[in-house]
């Protein structure tokens, strides 16, 4: 029993270690891309700040409350950018991480779907800055009052632009998500194709709570979300999960869920010819258990009078 123990204390604190090591070199790999754009902190900034200066008046300018901010934004972008930079690798590292309790033949999708989720991420990021921002800050710009100027201060602009751009970056990744969904087995096409009412109404509601409170926004999101959605049920069935033996599989459980749990209902189920011979069997067993305490009992009262005088 200890020496059993011991084996899964050990095993958990490898595992530790190795979350330890990913999150580490995750780390190192900001820091390297961080260092190497810092010399161009003020150009990253200019590209995250292009959307809003592109619509705002003319001889207008974003403002700076802080008193350092001048200086900790341009650092804090560049910072930023480092790790969406560094997306695929920490992508990479994930994979890597749940890699042993995987499929032989669902390992080698683990590149496919970490270039597909890079790309994704990234397609989500360049869609927010050419198509959301544009239309977003174009359409604030000019529905304010006019006796009001549109200067927007870095900090808060910073935070906006990230967020919505981070947003968008993830909601561009529901065809990896649905796809996922089907190749563990969570699901099937067939139910996410009849729960498509719901996945609309969600992308929507996911829409109001990552995006700003206005209604472009949502839309430009959850729209996306939808189609994208629509995309991953296409590519799902060639991502289906198989039923492997034991030949197929070395590192990994033998069957699905869903054939174990058929395997079990087939094995629970009993035949009514058989379940009458087994109650059958059962009543005789307790006539003859019967049968015998009478007999005892009749034994012991005949002993007890033949002892009286």
């Amino acid at each position: 029993m200890s020496a059993q123990r011991t084996t899964k204390e050990m095993s958990f604190l490898q595992h530790l270690v190795e979350l330890r090591d990913i999150l580490l070199k995750s780390v190192i790999a900001i820091l390297v891309i961080f260092i190497g754009l810092f010399p161009f902190a003020n150009e990253v900034y200019g590209f995250i700040a292009a959307p809003i200066i592109n619509v705002l008046p003319q001889g207008t300018n974003i403002i700076a409350i802080g008193v350092i901010s001048p200086f900790l934004t341009p650092l804090k972008m560049a910072l930023i950018m480092a790790v969406y930079l560094a997306m695929p690798y920490l992508l990479y590292q994930v994979w890597k991480f749940i890699a042993p309790a995987l499929y032989k033949h669902e390992k080698q999708m683990i590149m496919p779907l970490v270039v597909s989720s890079a790309l994704l991420f990234y397609a989500g990021i360049l869609f927010s800055f050419y198509v959301v921002f544009p239309v977003t800050f174009g359409f604030l710009s000019s529905v304010g009052p006019s006796v009001v100027d549109f200067t927007p201060d870095i900090q808060y602009y910073l935070d906006f632009v990230l967020k919505v751009s981070f947003a968008f970056g993830v909601a561009f990744e529901v065809p990896i998500a649905t796809i996922l969904i089907i190749m563990f087995g969570i699901s099937t096409v067939e139910n996410l194709k009849k729960n498509r009412p719901y996945v609309v109404i969600g992308a929507f509601v996911l829409g109001m709570l990552l995006t700003p409170p206005d209604i472009i926004s949502q839309t430009l999101i959850a729209i996306p979300m939808w189609l994208l959605f629509e995309a991953g049920l296409i590519f799902a069935p060639m991502f289906k999960r198989k039923t492997v033996g034991p030949s197929d599989n070395d590192d990994g459980p033998t069957d699905t869920p869903s054939s174990k749990k058929e395997k079990e209902e087939e094995e629970e189920e009993w035949d009514d010819d058989e379940l009458d011979a087994e109650m059958d069997k059962i009543d005789d067993e307790f006539e003859k258990m019967d049968d015998e305490f009478s007999d005892h009992q009749k034994k012991l009262e005949d002993d007890k009078s033949n002892k009286k005088p």
